[in-house]
């Protein structure tokens, strides 16, 4: 059991209006209108002003939500390099970088933020890729890398394995990556010609009889990036239970995003820093099936 979570929300201008009721049963649908309804009566959601009344812009709504019981997740990491502004780290696969889908205090921010207290992500991994997370520990940091990152001046290696062989020792992969109808989700993100542009570099490492280490470079953030442009380009990385060739979700899986079983491990980070200039680089070991 985490220790619960206060949620706080300035009222939008077009929530404006609304009953409280009808905005909390609107803007969250994780839960049904009758607890919402409940919560309120018990005092959990409160208004800075007349509950009964309709909302206005601006008026704070904070609802304090009761622990309840994360799913597990291994909460160690790895610093892999510290100075006054920047603390990276090694997630483990299984770790969410960040809180949602009922992890909270068992994340990767968590864990770091005890350690450093306003320690702030500048990108993030999925659960099951384990690797390099880099944060900053104050704003001037943070914009100034996050610059680096919208002008792709950060260089990002992953270490995959993929299936089946490779033909080439180097190859691209430039599809367009958006969401697409899935039966659970509602929509995924995958190999789309209506997505966004992106653009990832592939080098194989080694080969196998059925599958191949490659390291990984990406352009572009866009999500499940290396899963979709594997698959896009015929070689699903070995396990991933969604993601089949071509790209898309594999027919009839009952598979969601955030599941596991691929071997993926963010192995180098390269960017300059924010304080004079000079070019850090930033390694991890991969796990041993990813060597």
């Amino acid at each position: 059991m985490n220790r619960g979570f206060t949620f706080r929300e300035r009222v939008a201008v077009d929530a404006a209006g609304a009953s409280l009721l009808d905005h909390l049963a609107a803007r969250y649908p994780h839960s049904d209108r009758e607890t919402w309804r409940r919560r309120i009566a018990e005092g959990s959601v409160s208004v800075d002003g007349d509950p009964d009344e309709p909302l206005r812009a601006g008026q704070l709504v904070v609802w304090h939500r009761p622990g309840w019981e994360e799913p597990e997740a291994p909460t160690g990491f790895d610093v892999l390099f510290e100075d006054d502004s920047l603390l990276a780290v090694g997630k483990p696969s299984g770790l969410p970088t960040l809180p949602g889908g009922g992890f909270l205090e068992n994340t990767l921010l968590y864990a770091v933020r005890a350690r450093t207290p306003g320690a702030s992500p500048l990108h993030r991994l999925g659960r099951f890729t384990s690797g390099i997370v880099l944060f900053a520990k104050d704003a001037a940091t943070h914009r100034a890398l996050s610059a680096q990152w919208r002008r792709r001046e950060v260089v990002k290696r992953y270490r995959a394995l993929a299936s089946g062989r490779s033909v080439e020792d180097r190859f691209v992969v430039d599809v367009p990556i958006g969401p697409v109808p899935h039966p659970l989700h509602g929509t995924v993100f995958a190999a789309s010609p209506a997505g966004k542009p992106a653009l990832t570099r592939v080098q194989v490492v080694r080969r196998d009889d059925d599958a191949f280490l490659a390291d990984v470079f990406i352009e572009t953030g866009r999500p499940h990036q290396i899963r979709i442009h594997l698959a896009a380009a015929g070689h699903p990385l070995v396990g991933d239970p969604l993601y089949g060739p071509g790209g898309g979700p594999i027919p009839g899986s009952t598979a969601r995003v955030g599941d596991g079983g691929y071997r993926l491990h963010a192995a180098e980070l390269r960017f300059r820093h924010p304080a004079n200039g000079v070019e850090v680089v930033v390694r991890s070991e991969p796990p041993r099936d990813l060597r």
